[in-house]
């Protein structure tokens, strides 16, 4: 796993982590996620859970009250409940908190059964996690599957943020975004910031949490820090 940084632009913190699958040489998630086959997805799911409560358990400070984000498969799931288990019995064995996890899920892959990924959102609360729609705005991730459910937080795609400090397309988009978000409850974090420009157009936007290259590049089984001057901005 390597684990990339998310801002908080309000608190002027580090909010959290996102552990992100990497090949031993070094490849990144897409490459190691094309070598896995389907009957091997599940298995695959739980140990990347289990690997990344493991690493986040012996590098995060433990004064800082921090989130460890985890992806996930939702159509690897086939029992909310059952598929749970290995992952509290990390937590647990780790001293990890569940409320410092959060789940987030991409829509790469249609999940063509809402109802089940409703069940899925349901059970990871009764336990305290925190649950989280990534690259919203791309693929299968839309408002179609907003209206279905709402998660506690929605990462919007870089397709949407990539030059929008130029576009007003893309800023009247996120601005829609962010409007609806606020009105069901939903925390926006916007990922993929490579310049100080999209950052600044996205924080007067009243967007609060950043993740990008921007503010640092993931590195890894090993916490990266944000650019000094950030924190200033």
């Amino acid at each position: 796993m390597a684990f990339q940084p998310i801002y908080d632009a309000e608190a002027r913190r580090v909010w959290g982590y996102e552990a992100l699958v990497r090949g031993m040489s070094g490849e990144g998630a897409y490459e190691v996620l094309g070598r896995v086959l389907p009957e091997q997805r599940y298995r695959f799911d739980q140990d990347c859970r289990v690997k990344a409560i493991e690493l986040a358990s012996r590098l995060f400070p433990a004064d800082e009250e921090l989130m460890l984000s985890i992806n996930f498969m939702p159509n690897a799931v086939y029992e909310p409940a059952a598929c749970l288990r290995a992952t509290l019995l990390a937590a647990t064995r780790c001293g990890f908190p569940t409320s410092s996890i959060m789940f987030e899920f991409t829509e790469n892959e249609e999940v063509v059964d809402t109802g089940h990924l409703t069940n899925i959102i349901t059970e990871y609360r009764k336990h305290g996690f925190t649950t989280a729609i990534d690259d919203f705005g791309a693929g299968h991730a839309g408002l179609g599957l907003l209206v279905d459910f709402q998660p506690d937080l929605m990462k919007i795609d870089m397709k949407l943020i990539r030059g929008i400090d130029t576009s007003p397309a893309r800023q009247a988009v996120v601005a829609g975004i962010g409007g609806i978000a606020r009105e069901l409850g939903i925390k926006v974090l916007a990922e993929g910031i490579e310049t100080e420009e999209e950052f600044r157009v996205l924080k007067a936007a009243g967007i609060r949490l950043f993740q990008g290259y921007w503010f640092a590049k993931p590195e890894f089984e090993a916490l990266p820090e944000i650019r000094g001057f950030v924190t200033a901005a």
